[in-house]
């Protein structure tokens, strides 16, 4: 894949985000970053339990299961469009002209939700991929395969 000299780039994956500049050409990527950000001291963990459970019924031996709200997820979504946010701030403040997303499948498809115009029309790739705990060196040489 080619990326633009001074591309943005964004390597998410619903909890952790990395934020780099394309310092090189097109051909050769050379990324550097620019920012992180995580939501690390989030206590999610603590407001939920272990998973789906199941309730007695008072009145007999009978079982009923029921699925409880996926609080990882919901924190994963939005944490996606806390990020997408983010790139609309820094789109309409001309703060990239070029932007290549990286992410999970599933990170991905939540953060298309919130693109803004300006965001969709800076968009030069999506990469369906984990690479947020990839060091960078990797992350350049999969963007090239791409």
């Amino acid at each position: 894949m080619q990326i633009p000299h001074d591309s943005f780039v964004l390597i998410a994956d619903g909890r952790k985000s990395l934020f780099f500049r394309n310092e090189g050409d097109g051909a050769l990527p050379n990324l550097i970053v620019e920012r992180k950000d995580g939501h690390a001291d989030r206590k999610d963990r603590e407001i939920k339990s272990d998973g789906p459970g199941s309730a007695f019924a008072s009145n007999g031996a009978g079982r009923s299961s029921y699925e409880e709200a996926d609080f990882h997820q919901q924190e994963e979504d939005r944490f996606a469009a806390e990020t997408a946010e983010m790139l609309k701030r820094r789109a309409l403040s001309n703060d990239f002209e070029a932007l290549v997303v990286v992410a999970p499948p599933r990170t991905l498809g939540e953060l298309r939700k919130h693109y803004h115009k300006e965001v969709e029309r800076r968009l030069v790739a999506e990469v369906p991929k984990d690479l947020v705990n990839v060091p960078v060196a990797e992350i350049e040489k999969v963007l090239q395969a791409e």
